[in-house]
């Protein structure tokens, strides 16, 4: 019986925090996620021991769990979580404010009641510092431990007695406490790499990797490729350093091999970036697959990459070198990074699988196996889920394990069972729109890159003029500033509360280079390079407001005076999300709430969208059909043409409003993404 063999590849990636002529950590991603996920993710199989799959580690986000295991890495804000709440200064107090409410509200936070109160708290009083005067050392102590606690994964949570405690305490924290907390930290970091030993042993995992600093590989060897993949982006100064890429390689390499015993025979390129010569280097260095995107698989063969052309291995062959290939199912992959954490886990799950099922029928129709590749960001997704997705992963392993036709293999078990398609090339691009967009061309990412080749050429100048110990120096900062990472959030694409803090680091990582060599920095590094930009904004209601339920504006003045929510189209850590709303107009009268919805979508991709509004906790479903809005209520109106236009009937003088979208039973977007929107009619 033909069967389907599912690869899930997790990709476990943070950037380089660490400031290597410091020593200090910059921000604390790669503890905070070593905390939740990296342990947990791996752990969870061993209830679902005939479910294999593929784990991709990045090395440069190993070694820095490697450090904290150890009790080495110096992050400053771990040490202001340990510090005694009695001793902290007034700057102490504001990066605690600052940085320790950096977790999902729903999911994270408000699961501990007293890390709720202290959220509300410091949001109703966080402007200009004053939120420092109602904490005192209780309440800060108390945000020390449970900031930290809420990143434990869940299996510490629900199985190791002294963090239950910890947890059943809920407030009143002591400094044995936090010292507690402390220790937890490292243990879980300790038992990080012996867990992925674990399982690599027993064959359950299989361990690929990603070039040692998350480079992207094609444009190391060349950035002109990237006009190939979208021939009018503007271009950076050329940058072609093929031997870093190499190096980034072979380091990789031979760290999995050293870390866990066992060479990888597969490469996640970093953001699945691939072209000719960046796959020739990766055969040269001993990887015998890599995997990418079916967007790329597309470009390759210049046809659509539906199911039949994504569900089986290829062999890349060129100039005598040979690579086994999967490309990545971007909307199964996307479900799970983006829409499955506002569902139910269990019907999350089933859809998922009913999806697989009905995908793969026709191949098996045809007497064939079927290989199923899902690819995703390993940690950030986990944040939205219930109980960081264990619900969901166990509904969803549970399901495969029952299903006889279905079995999750790693991605040499499946190179090993189907036979491949031949390639004779690769078209060059990344996951992301198969191009390299968000890397190169916006003004921000070519300064970038002509700072990094301006340090590269220095390097080159001088590295035979200093010690080698200051040239191998030179050089860790070179490859650690080729990352990929400090470009995401260069240009227009992607946003962080931390982008000040990355175009440091990176400045600071090419800073490092010059000194290595005995030469200053150019002035043009102590200035940023990156341009604050502005967020999602919202305006409340000026005024009471009663617009015509047409679907259009009438006038100027029909929507004047409305609050208005303008929806921030960037992304964070994870790329892909869909931007469907522009923005929301919103007020009431002593009679109804008024919502207006501006699309960022055509009529056509609306078709079937249903928007649920959900007014002082009732709520009102309107769907989109063919250019129409149908609502069940009696009493609410609804109408889209050029926008929807919705009345809710309400008498009261303050409402509480939220919207969600849902499309072919699955939920696309939230405003506000936490809480309500506030329409008070009074004081007009």
């Amino acid at each position: 019986m033909p069967k389907i063999h599912l690869c899930f590849l997790w990709h476990m990636h943070q950037p380089f925090y660490k400031d290597l002529a410091s020593g200090e950590y910059r921000l604390p991603w790669t503890r905070m996620h070593a905390l939740k996920d990296y342990y947990g993710m791996v752990k969870i199989l061993e209830e679902f021991p005939s479910v294999r799959q593929t784990f991709n580690l990045v090395p440069s986000m190993m070694v820095q769990v490697e450090e904290y295991a150890r009790g080495e890495a110096n992050d400053p804000l771990l040490h202001l979580a340990l510090k005694p709440a009695e001793d902290l200064t007034d700057d102490d107090k504001s990066r605690i404010l600052r940085n320790f409410f950096f977790a999902n509200p729903d999911r994270m936070i408000r699961r501990f009641p007293r890390y709720w109160e202290l959220h509300n708290a410091w949001k109703a009083q966080d402007q200009k510092g004053i939120a420092r005067g109602v904490f005192g050392p209780q309440e800060f102590r108390d945000l020390q431990v449970l900031s930290q606690v809420a990143w434990f994964d869940e299996e510490f949570l629900d199985k190791d007695l002294e963090v239950i405690a910890l947890v059943n305490k809920e407030r009143g924290y002591s400094l044995a406490d936090q010292a507690l907390m402390g220790r937890k930290q490292r243990e879980i970091c300790a038992a990080v790499i012996p867990q992925y030993r674990k399982l690599a042993a027993t064959g359950q995992i299989e361990i690929s990797t990603t070039p040692f600093y998350h480079p992207i590989l094609p444009l190391l060897c060349d950035t002109d490729i990237a006009s190939v993949a979208h021939p009018s982006v503007p271009l950076p100064p050329r940058f072609r350093y093929p031997e870093d890429a190499r190096l980034q390689l072979t380091r990789a390499y031979s760290y999995i091999q050293e870390t866990f015993g066992v060479a990888p025979t597969g490469l996640w390129p970093s953001e699945g970036s691939v072209s000719d010569e960046a796959l020739t280097l990766a055969a040269d260095s001993g990887f015998q697959w890599a995997a990418t995107d079916n967007g790329v698989l597309a470009r390759t063969l210049s046809q659509n990459a539906g199911t039949d052309l994504t569900y089986r291995t290829y062999r890349w062959q060129k100039n005598a070198r040979s690579l086994g290939m999967i490309f990545r199912d971007h909307l199964l992959s996307d479900l799970i990074g983006f829409v499955y954490s506002g569902m139910n886990p269990q019907e999350a799950a089933g859809d998922f699988l009913r999806r697989i099922k009905e995908n793969c029928a026709p191949i098996l129709a045809r007497g064939e196996d079927a290989m199923v590749p899902v690819i995703l960001d390993g940690e950030n997704a986990w944040e939205y889920y219930e109980r960081g997705g264990r619900p969901f992963f166990r509904a969803l392993y549970g399901g495969i394990e029952a299903d006889p036709q279905m079995e999750a293999v790693t991605v040499s078990e499946a190179h090993a069972r189907l036979t491949p398609a031949p390639l004779d090339h690769i078209a060059p691009g990344s996951w992301i729109n198969a191009n390299f967009d968000i890397w190169l061309g916006a003004e921000e990412d070519n300064k970038s890159w002509r700072f990094l080749l301006a340090a590269r050429e220095a390097y080159a100048a001088h590295a035979d003029k200093v010690s080698e110990t200051q040239r191998n120096q030179a050089m860790e900062e070179i490859l650690i500033s080729e990352g990929s990472d400090w470009n995401w959030w260069y240009g227009p694409e992607h946003s962080t509360d931390h982008a000040v803090e990355f175009d440091q680091i990176y400045r600071e990582h090419l800073a490092n280079v010059y000194r290595a060599l005995n030469l200053p920095p150019p002035a043009e590094l102590s200035k940023p390079i990156i341009r604050i930009q502005e967020e999602a904004t919202q305006q409340e209601p000026l005024g009471s407001i009663s617009p015509k339920v047409n679907g259009t504006v009438d006038s100027y003045f029909e929507w004047l005076g409305a609050g208005v929510f303008r929806v921030d189209a960037r992304q964070g850590s994870m790329h892909g999300k869909r931007t469907l709303v522009k923005e929301v107009h919103y007020g009431a009268d002593a009679k109804a709430v008024a919502v207006r919805i501006d699309f960022a979508e055509t009529p056509e991709a609306l078709n079937g969208l249903e928007v649920r509004v959900t007014v002082n906790g009732q709520d009102t479903q309107i769907r989109l059909d063919h250019g129409r809005a149908t609502t069940p209520s009696t009493t609410a109106k609804a109408a889209f043409a050029d926008m929807l236009e919705i009345t809710v009937p309400s008498a009261t003088d303050i409402n509480e409003l939220s919207l969600t979208f849902w499309q072919d039973g699955l939920p696309i977007e939230a405003i506000p993404r936490h809480g309500t929107l506030r329409v008070s009619t009074t004081g007009f």
